[in-house]
């Protein structure tokens, strides 16, 4: 599925968080604005928003993680398409015609069928 920018979006965080299925995370509050996230930390100190789902609840404040995950987020341009693989949690992952990839908010695209 397509879908055509309908604003402007620049990547929020310059190192964002992405961890591997398996490793164990620090897991924080979830966000009020995103609810389907919560803040984590990988254990190389790392912190960002991942999807609460894709963690699975341990002791002590800590997760596993059930997938790989990465929080990069896509710049994109008003007026460009993008092919749109999936959503979650208010955001699609996202490509660029030119084959770049990441997280782009749902009220940025206008989906369509070619």
């Amino acid at each position: 599925m397509r879908a055509r920018v309908i604003r402007d979006y620049r990547t929020q965080y310059a190192n964002p968080i992405g961890f591997a299925e398996g490793e164990v995370v620090q897991l924080g509050a979830r966000d009020t604005e995103w609810p389907a996230f919560a803040w984590t930390t990988t254990a190389d100190g790392n912190a960002g928003w991942a999807p609460a789902d894709w963690l699975e609840p341990l002791a002590g404040g800590q997760a596993r993680a059930l997938r790989d995950y990465t929080a990069r987020e896509l710049d994109v341009d008003a007026g460009s398409d993008v092919t749109l693989h999936h959503a979650l949690g208010g955001w699609w992952w996202c490509a660029r015609d030119d084959g770049h990839d990441g997280w782009v908010p749902d009220s940025h695209l206008a989906p369509h069928d070619t």
